[in-house]
This record gives C-alpha cells, sequence and structure tokens, in this order.
C-alpha cells in the first residue's frame, strides 16, 4: 500500500477528484495547506496599497491506495491537476510514501482490504 500526497492548486480540486472517481478511487483526505517553492509568493494591491504574500494557498490531498492502484492514480492526478499539456511552475507535486498497516476502525478490517 502507498500513500500519495498531492499538493495541487485550490483551482483544481474538483477535477481532480472527479477523475480519480472516474478509476475508482473514492477515498480521500483534503486539507487546506500553504507553502511557496520556485514561486517566492507573489504581489498584490488591497485597497491601493501593494502587500508581497509569502505563503500561496495550496490544497493537500492525501489518498491512500494499494500497489496495483498506484500508477493510474498518480497518472490520473498528474493530468487533471496540470496546467495545459505541460504544466506551469505552481502546480504542485505529488509524494508518495509507504504504508505498513491500514485498519477501518468500523470494522477492524486490517491491511488491503481496509483501503
Amino acid at each position: 500500500m502507498k500513500m500519495i500526497i498531492a499538493i495541487i492548486q485550490p483551482t483544481k480540486l474538483t477535477a481532480v477528484q472527479a477523475a480519480l472517481a472516474k478509476i475508482e478511487v473514492s477515498r480521500m483526505t483534503v486539507c487546506d495547506a500553504q507553502g511557496y517553492a520556485r514561486q517566492r509568493g507573489q504581489t498584490e494591491m488591497y485597497r491601493g496599497h501593494e502587500y508581497k504574500t509569502h505563503l500561496l494557498r495550496k490544497i493537500a490531498l492525501e489518498v491512500v491506495v494499494n500497489d496495483d492502484f498506484l500508477d493510474r492514480a498518480v497518472e490520473t492526478i498528474v493530468a487533471a491537476a496540470r496546467t495545459g499539456p505541460e504544466g506551469q511552475i505552481g502546480d504542485g507535486k505529488i509524494f508518495m510514501l509507504g504504508v505498513d498497516e491500514t485498519i477501518q476502525l468500523f470494522e477492524e478490517v486490517r491491511g488491503p482490504g481496509a483501503v
């Protein structure tokens, strides 16, 4: 089992959720996140005053999948979250982590069946 953590643009959340649902990945955790990388924040105007925001709003998706779903899920997230065919700086990142054990609390199912 693997945990996919995808940091994406907030505007892409609905598209990523719909794309994952098409490949039957329907369980996920969605968290608001803030951060920056190469963008280094952005300059905005508010009531005639210019100010710089150092942390940009993002969405962090956490999805645990069985190993046979990993490649399909990652490819789906990349296709749905990317801006344009080649992508842009700020589209996000995807991290994959190993998961040793999963327990579903409702029925106390353990392992891949709990995902």
